[in-house]
Protein backbone atom coordinates (compact mmCIF):
# COMPACT_ATOMS: atom_id res chain seq x y z
CA UNK A 1 0.00 0.00 0.00
CA UNK A 2 1.50 3.27 -1.03
CA UNK A 3 -0.25 4.99 1.73
CA UNK A 4 -0.53 5.07 5.15
CA UNK A 5 -3.23 6.46 7.79
CA UNK A 6 -1.74 9.65 9.14
CA UNK A 7 0.34 10.55 5.45
CA UNK A 8 0.32 13.99 4.04
CA UNK A 9 -0.95 14.06 0.90
CA UNK A 10 -1.75 16.21 -2.10
CA UNK A 11 -5.04 15.61 -4.23
CA UNK A 12 -3.43 15.85 -8.14
CA UNK A 13 -6.54 17.62 -9.46
CA UNK A 14 -7.05 20.10 -7.17
CA UNK A 15 -3.52 20.69 -5.80
CA UNK A 16 -4.72 20.99 -2.08
CA UNK A 17 -3.07 19.37 0.91
CA UNK A 18 -4.97 16.68 3.20
CA UNK A 19 -4.11 13.81 5.83
CA UNK A 20 -5.11 10.03 5.11
CA UNK A 21 -7.65 9.59 7.86
CA UNK A 22 -8.85 5.41 6.63
CA UNK A 23 -8.12 3.14 4.15
CA UNK A 24 -10.54 0.84 2.50
CA UNK A 25 -8.67 -1.08 -0.40
CA UNK A 26 -6.02 -1.35 -2.17
CA UNK A 27 -6.84 1.19 -4.59
CA UNK A 28 -8.62 3.74 -2.42
CA UNK A 29 -8.04 5.84 0.82
CA UNK A 30 -10.34 8.03 2.96
CA UNK A 31 -8.90 11.83 2.82
CA UNK A 32 -9.70 14.88 5.63
CA UNK A 33 -8.92 18.03 3.87
CA UNK A 34 -9.25 21.29 5.30
CA UNK A 35 -12.02 19.19 7.76
CA UNK A 36 -13.73 17.73 4.71
CA UNK A 37 -13.38 14.04 4.31
CA UNK A 38 -14.09 12.25 1.06
CA UNK A 39 -12.69 8.78 -0.79
CA UNK A 40 -10.16 9.69 -2.85
CA UNK A 41 -8.12 7.00 -5.49
CA UNK A 42 -4.71 5.90 -4.64
CA UNK A 43 -3.84 7.26 -8.11
CA UNK A 44 -5.23 10.67 -7.56
CA UNK A 45 -2.87 11.40 -4.82
CA UNK A 46 0.67 12.36 -4.29
CA UNK A 47 3.33 13.15 -1.37
CA UNK A 48 3.73 16.56 -1.03
CA UNK A 49 7.47 16.76 -0.64
CA UNK A 50 8.04 16.78 -4.08
CA UNK A 51 5.25 20.12 -4.59
CA UNK A 52 6.87 21.64 -2.02
CA UNK A 53 10.35 20.66 -3.00
CA UNK A 54 9.30 22.93 -6.55
CA UNK A 55 7.97 25.91 -4.94
CA UNK A 56 11.10 26.89 -3.03
CA UNK A 57 12.99 28.86 -4.16
CA UNK A 58 16.81 28.11 -3.95
CA UNK A 59 17.72 32.28 -3.81
CA UNK A 60 14.80 34.21 -2.03
CA UNK A 61 13.66 37.31 -4.10
CA UNK A 62 14.88 40.32 -2.59
CA UNK A 63 11.97 42.10 -0.99
CA UNK A 64 10.74 45.57 -1.52
CA UNK A 65 9.71 48.05 0.93
CA UNK A 66 6.20 48.21 0.74
CA UNK A 67 3.85 50.58 3.03
CA UNK A 68 0.64 49.84 4.51
CA UNK A 69 -1.40 52.36 1.79
CA UNK A 70 0.39 50.53 -1.43
CA UNK A 71 -1.00 47.13 0.13
CA UNK A 72 -3.80 45.99 -1.77
CA UNK A 73 -7.01 45.41 -0.45
CA UNK A 74 -7.38 41.33 1.05
CA UNK A 75 -10.47 39.64 -0.47
CA UNK A 76 -12.75 37.66 1.63
CA UNK A 77 -13.07 34.14 -0.19
CA UNK A 78 -16.52 33.39 0.60
CA UNK A 79 -17.33 29.47 -0.12
CA UNK A 80 -20.58 28.71 -0.26
CA UNK A 81 -21.65 25.44 1.56
CA UNK A 82 -23.99 23.25 -0.29
CA UNK A 83 -27.51 22.75 1.26
CA UNK A 84 -29.50 19.69 -0.42
CA UNK A 85 -30.38 17.02 2.67
CA UNK A 86 -29.07 14.55 4.88
CA UNK A 87 -28.13 11.65 3.02
CA UNK A 88 -27.30 7.55 3.99
CA UNK A 89 -23.91 7.22 1.69
CA UNK A 90 -22.10 3.77 0.82
CA UNK A 91 -18.56 3.50 0.25
CA UNK A 92 -17.82 0.19 -1.01
CA UNK A 93 -14.52 -1.50 0.29
CA UNK A 94 -13.05 -3.36 -2.52
CA UNK A 95 -10.12 -5.93 -3.32
CA UNK A 96 -8.91 -7.69 -6.74
CA UNK A 97 -8.74 -11.24 -6.40
CA UNK A 98 -6.87 -13.80 -7.75
CA UNK A 99 -7.77 -13.31 -11.58
CA UNK A 100 -8.00 -9.54 -10.88
CA UNK A 101 -11.57 -8.55 -10.71
CA UNK A 102 -12.82 -6.56 -8.70
CA UNK A 103 -14.61 -8.04 -5.43
CA UNK A 104 -16.67 -5.94 -2.81
CA UNK A 105 -15.71 -6.97 0.66
CA UNK A 106 -18.26 -5.21 2.68
CA UNK A 107 -19.59 -1.66 2.47
CA UNK A 108 -18.92 1.26 4.94
CA UNK A 109 -21.96 3.65 6.28
CA UNK A 110 -22.29 7.40 6.78
CA UNK A 111 -24.71 9.52 7.97
CA UNK A 112 -24.02 12.96 5.67
CA UNK A 113 -26.12 16.35 7.02
CA UNK A 114 -25.82 19.00 4.70
CA UNK A 115 -28.19 21.40 6.35
CA UNK A 116 -27.46 24.21 8.65
CA UNK A 117 -29.13 22.35 11.41
CA UNK A 118 -27.64 19.58 13.96
CA UNK A 119 -29.98 16.70 14.70
CA UNK A 120 -30.26 13.94 17.16
CA UNK A 121 -30.59 10.69 15.89
CA UNK A 122 -31.54 7.08 16.70
CA UNK A 123 -30.43 4.59 14.11
CA UNK A 124 -31.55 0.94 13.71
CA UNK A 125 -30.75 -1.71 11.50
CA UNK A 126 -33.01 -4.65 10.70
CA UNK A 127 -32.42 -7.98 8.47
CA UNK A 128 -36.09 -9.73 7.91
CA UNK A 129 -37.51 -7.05 10.72
CA UNK A 130 -34.78 -8.40 13.33
CA UNK A 131 -33.03 -5.77 14.81
CA UNK A 132 -29.09 -6.14 13.90
CA UNK A 133 -27.49 -2.79 15.12
CA UNK A 134 -28.62 0.26 16.95
CA UNK A 135 -26.87 3.56 17.66
CA UNK A 136 -28.13 6.81 19.33
CA UNK A 137 -26.38 9.77 18.58
CA UNK A 138 -26.52 13.46 16.91
CA UNK A 139 -25.14 14.73 13.86
CA UNK A 140 -24.29 18.52 13.74
CA UNK A 141 -24.47 20.79 11.22
CA UNK A 142 -22.64 20.38 7.33
CA UNK A 143 -21.06 16.41 9.22
CA UNK A 144 -20.31 13.29 8.09
CA UNK A 145 -21.02 10.58 10.89
CA UNK A 146 -19.71 7.26 10.19
CA UNK A 147 -22.54 4.51 11.36
CA UNK A 148 -20.64 1.26 11.39
CA UNK A 149 -19.60 -1.63 8.36
CA UNK A 150 -21.96 -4.43 7.16
CA UNK A 151 -20.65 -7.77 5.04
CA UNK A 152 -21.35 -6.99 1.03
CA UNK A 153 -23.57 -10.61 1.05
CA UNK A 154 -25.81 -9.20 3.92
CA UNK A 155 -28.06 -7.07 1.24
CA UNK A 156 -29.20 -10.89 0.52
CA UNK A 157 -30.91 -10.54 4.11
CA UNK A 158 -33.58 -7.44 3.17
CA UNK A 159 -31.21 -4.62 4.97
CA UNK A 160 -33.67 -1.93 6.29
CA UNK A 161 -31.52 1.02 7.66
CA UNK A 162 -34.49 3.31 9.56
CA UNK A 163 -33.89 6.77 11.47
CA UNK A 164 -36.15 8.84 13.75
CA UNK A 165 -34.44 12.16 13.68
CA UNK A 166 -35.24 15.67 16.33
CA UNK A 167 -33.95 18.57 16.19
CA UNK A 168 -30.68 19.33 18.90
CA UNK A 169 -32.16 22.81 19.62
CA UNK A 170 -35.93 22.17 19.91
CA UNK A 171 -37.73 24.35 17.54
CA UNK A 172 -42.00 25.13 18.46
CA UNK A 173 -42.25 25.41 14.87
CA UNK A 174 -40.85 22.07 13.65
CA UNK A 175 -41.75 18.64 14.20
CA UNK A 176 -40.99 16.85 17.44
CA UNK A 177 -39.33 13.89 15.79
CA UNK A 178 -39.23 12.76 11.73
CA UNK A 179 -38.75 9.19 10.77
CA UNK A 180 -36.89 7.72 7.62
CA UNK A 181 -35.81 4.50 6.55
CA UNK A 182 -34.30 3.17 3.50
CA UNK A 183 -34.67 -0.52 2.11
CA UNK A 184 -31.69 -1.69 0.01
CA UNK A 185 -32.54 -4.47 -2.75
CA UNK A 186 -29.11 -6.47 -3.65
CA UNK A 187 -30.25 -5.82 -7.44
CA UNK A 188 -30.33 -1.88 -7.15
CA UNK A 189 -27.24 -1.96 -5.39
CA UNK A 190 -25.08 -4.17 -7.60
CA UNK A 191 -26.38 -1.50 -10.47
CA UNK A 192 -25.42 1.33 -8.59
CA UNK A 193 -21.75 -0.18 -7.96
CA UNK A 194 -21.39 -0.80 -11.63
CA UNK A 195 -21.98 2.84 -12.56
CA UNK A 196 -19.34 3.95 -9.57
CA UNK A 197 -16.72 1.95 -11.90
CA UNK A 198 -17.93 3.26 -14.99
CA UNK A 199 -18.11 6.83 -13.49
CA UNK A 200 -14.55 6.26 -11.30
CA UNK A 201 -16.24 7.58 -8.15
CA UNK A 202 -16.23 5.99 -4.39
CA UNK A 203 -19.43 5.94 -2.94
CA UNK A 204 -23.04 6.15 -3.86
CA UNK A 205 -26.00 8.18 -1.73
CA UNK A 206 -29.64 7.93 -0.97
CA UNK A 207 -31.10 11.12 0.81
CA UNK A 208 -33.24 10.36 3.81
CA UNK A 209 -35.04 14.23 3.78
CA UNK A 210 -34.38 17.47 1.80
CA UNK A 211 -36.08 19.80 4.87
CA UNK A 212 -37.04 19.11 8.06
CA UNK A 213 -41.10 19.33 8.10
CA UNK A 214 -42.83 21.78 10.50
CA UNK A 215 -45.06 21.35 12.95
CA UNK A 216 -48.52 19.96 12.05
CA UNK A 217 -51.95 22.30 13.48
CA UNK A 218 -54.24 19.49 14.22
CA UNK A 219 -56.49 22.01 15.84
CA UNK A 220 -59.91 22.25 15.00
CA UNK A 221 -63.03 24.35 15.22
CA UNK A 222 -65.58 22.11 17.21
CA UNK A 223 -68.08 25.14 17.05
CA UNK A 224 -70.18 24.06 14.11
CA UNK A 225 -70.44 20.19 15.38
CA UNK A 226 -71.45 21.72 18.83
CA UNK A 227 -74.58 23.63 17.02
CA UNK A 228 -75.31 20.88 15.15
CA UNK A 229 -75.93 18.59 18.69
CA UNK A 230 -72.87 16.37 18.08
CA UNK A 231 -71.05 15.53 21.62
CA UNK A 232 -68.00 17.21 21.89
CA UNK A 233 -65.12 15.39 24.29
CA UNK A 234 -61.93 17.20 26.48
CA UNK A 235 -59.01 15.27 25.03
CA UNK A 236 -58.20 14.45 28.32
CA UNK A 237 -61.35 12.92 29.07
CA UNK A 238 -61.60 10.74 25.75
CA UNK A 239 -59.83 7.40 27.18
CA UNK A 240 -63.21 7.45 29.21
CA UNK A 241 -65.34 7.40 25.96
CA UNK A 242 -63.55 4.28 24.65
CA UNK A 243 -64.37 1.27 23.87
CA UNK A 244 -61.95 -1.02 26.35
CA UNK A 245 -58.71 -2.31 25.13
CA UNK A 246 -57.70 -6.37 25.08
CA UNK A 247 -55.25 -8.18 26.65
CA UNK A 248 -55.26 -10.57 23.29
CA UNK A 249 -56.94 -10.63 19.94
CA UNK A 250 -57.45 -13.63 17.85
CA UNK A 251 -57.69 -12.63 13.93
CA UNK A 252 -58.68 -16.54 13.16
CA UNK A 253 -61.39 -15.55 10.05
CA UNK A 254 -64.19 -17.64 11.95
CA UNK A 255 -63.92 -15.95 15.08
CA UNK A 256 -64.28 -12.53 13.14
CA UNK A 257 -67.34 -13.20 10.65
CA UNK A 258 -70.29 -15.32 10.80
CA UNK A 259 -69.70 -16.70 6.96
CA UNK A 260 -66.09 -16.73 6.43
CA UNK A 261 -66.80 -18.85 3.33
CA UNK A 262 -68.56 -15.90 1.66
CA UNK A 263 -65.28 -13.84 1.33
CA UNK A 264 -62.52 -14.43 -1.06
CA UNK A 265 -59.08 -14.33 0.59
CA UNK A 266 -58.59 -10.72 -0.08
CA UNK A 267 -61.42 -9.49 1.87
CA UNK A 268 -60.60 -12.26 4.67
CA UNK A 269 -57.06 -10.59 5.13
CA UNK A 270 -58.23 -6.70 4.71
CA UNK A 271 -61.31 -7.67 7.78
CA UNK A 272 -58.13 -9.04 10.13
CA UNK A 273 -55.64 -6.17 9.50
CA UNK A 274 -58.68 -3.97 10.15
CA UNK A 275 -59.50 -5.66 13.36
CA UNK A 276 -56.22 -5.88 14.00
CA UNK A 277 -55.25 -2.03 13.92
CA UNK A 278 -58.95 -1.44 15.43
CA UNK A 279 -57.09 -3.01 18.99
CA UNK A 280 -53.88 -2.10 18.18
CA UNK A 281 -54.79 1.65 18.58
CA UNK A 282 -56.90 0.79 21.31
CA UNK A 283 -53.79 -0.54 23.58
CA UNK A 284 -51.86 2.63 22.53
CA UNK A 285 -54.59 4.66 23.75
CA UNK A 286 -54.92 3.05 26.50
CA UNK A 287 -51.46 3.17 27.69
CA UNK A 288 -51.48 -0.77 27.96
CA UNK A 289 -47.72 -1.78 28.56
CA UNK A 290 -48.50 -5.22 26.15
CA UNK A 291 -50.70 -6.83 23.47
CA UNK A 292 -51.05 -10.08 22.12
CA UNK A 293 -51.91 -10.37 18.18
CA UNK A 294 -53.33 -14.31 17.57
CA UNK A 295 -52.62 -14.39 13.88
CA UNK A 296 -51.79 -18.37 13.36
CA UNK A 297 -49.23 -20.06 11.66
CA UNK A 298 -50.97 -20.22 7.83
CA UNK A 299 -48.82 -19.39 5.24
CA UNK A 300 -47.40 -16.35 7.11
CA UNK A 301 -49.13 -13.33 4.64
CA UNK A 302 -50.74 -12.36 7.61
CA UNK A 303 -47.96 -12.72 9.86
CA UNK A 304 -46.07 -10.79 7.80
CA UNK A 305 -48.27 -8.01 7.42
CA UNK A 306 -48.94 -7.38 10.60
CA UNK A 307 -45.32 -6.79 11.80
CA UNK A 308 -45.21 -4.41 8.70
CA UNK A 309 -47.19 -2.33 10.56
CA UNK A 310 -45.93 -2.90 13.72
CA UNK A 311 -42.43 -2.08 12.10
CA UNK A 312 -43.78 2.19 11.42
CA UNK A 313 -45.60 2.80 14.72
CA UNK A 314 -43.31 4.57 17.31
CA UNK A 315 -45.42 3.63 19.93
CA UNK A 316 -44.31 -0.18 19.34
CA UNK A 317 -41.10 -0.88 21.42
CA UNK A 318 -40.33 -4.37 20.07
CA UNK A 319 -42.51 -7.31 19.05
CA UNK A 320 -41.50 -11.25 19.45
CA UNK A 321 -43.06 -14.32 17.46
CA UNK A 322 -41.71 -17.23 19.48
CA UNK A 323 -43.16 -20.39 20.38
CA UNK A 324 -45.64 -20.03 23.39
CA UNK A 325 -47.40 -23.40 24.86
CA UNK A 326 -50.90 -21.47 24.30
CA UNK A 327 -50.28 -20.07 21.17
CA UNK A 328 -47.33 -22.31 19.53
CA UNK A 329 -45.55 -19.91 16.73
CA UNK A 330 -49.28 -18.51 15.89
CA UNK A 331 -48.68 -15.20 18.04
CA UNK A 332 -47.26 -12.31 18.37
CA UNK A 333 -46.16 -9.97 21.49
CA UNK A 334 -46.37 -6.15 21.03
CA UNK A 335 -44.55 -4.03 24.05
CA UNK A 336 -45.36 -0.61 23.80
CA UNK A 337 -43.36 2.45 25.04
CA UNK A 338 -44.75 5.66 25.64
Amino acid sequence: MKFQIGDKVVVLHSNEEGEVVDIINNKMVMVDVRGVKFPAYTDQLDFPYFKRFTEKKLFPEKKEKKFVDDLPREKKKVTEKVVDGVWLTFIPVIHADEFGDDVVDELKIHLINRTPTGYKFVYQLEYFGESSFELSNQVHQFEDFYLHDIPFENLNDSPTFSFEFSLITPDKNKATHYEASLKLKPKQVFQRIEELKQKGEGTFSYRLFETYPGREDNSVDVTPLISKGYKVYDVSQAREHLEPARQEVDLHIERLTPDPDKLDNFEKLTLQLNTFEKYLDLSIAHHRPTFVVIHGVGSGKLRDEIHEILRIRKEVKTFINRYHPAYGYGATEVFFQY
